[in-house]
């Protein structure tokens, strides 16, 4: 299963060379992932997931770039692999026009207390398995 998503591509998102630049990229991505985790579950009265997380990587493949602004990218985001605490998660960025990129992080479930990575618990696991895809 995906979560799905969108996230608003702004007018000022647009760099010198008129496209969307690269690095926003990653602000659509954290978006989605901040839905995923927090928004859309407060949506339907769900507490949020994962709050305590860190990303440890980003990385972004840059397919068909946006030479516009003023609309909504769909947001498609599942879980790629799910560690001892650690997780990894995919994305992908389209529109009308096609696909734009695809995206991966890795997420790090950190303590609050020890500011160190701890093991993912068992309603996180439960919660991130519902979205796994090999």
């Amino acid at each position: 299963m995906r979560h799905l998503t969108k996230a608003h591509v702004r007018w000022d998102d647009l760099d010198g060379f008129g496209h969307v630049n690269n690095a926003t990229y990653l602000t659509y991505i954290q978006e989605a992932r901040a839905d995923f985790t927090w928004y859309s579950r407060k949506s339907v009265g769900l507490e949020p997931m994962l709050a305590d997380m860190v990303v440890g990587r980003a990385e972004v493949d840059f397919i068909e770039p946006i030479y516009e602004g003023g609309f909504d990218l769909d947001v498609a985001i599942w879980v790629a692999k799910i560690g001892n605490s650690s997780f990894e998660l995919a994305y992908e960025l389209s529109s009308p026009n096609g696909l734009h990129a695809r995206g991966r992080t890795v997420q790090v479930a950190v303590s609050m207390e020890t500011k160190k990575s701890r093991p993912l618990n068992q309603e996180e696991r439960d919660f991130l398995t519902g979205y796994l895809e090999a």
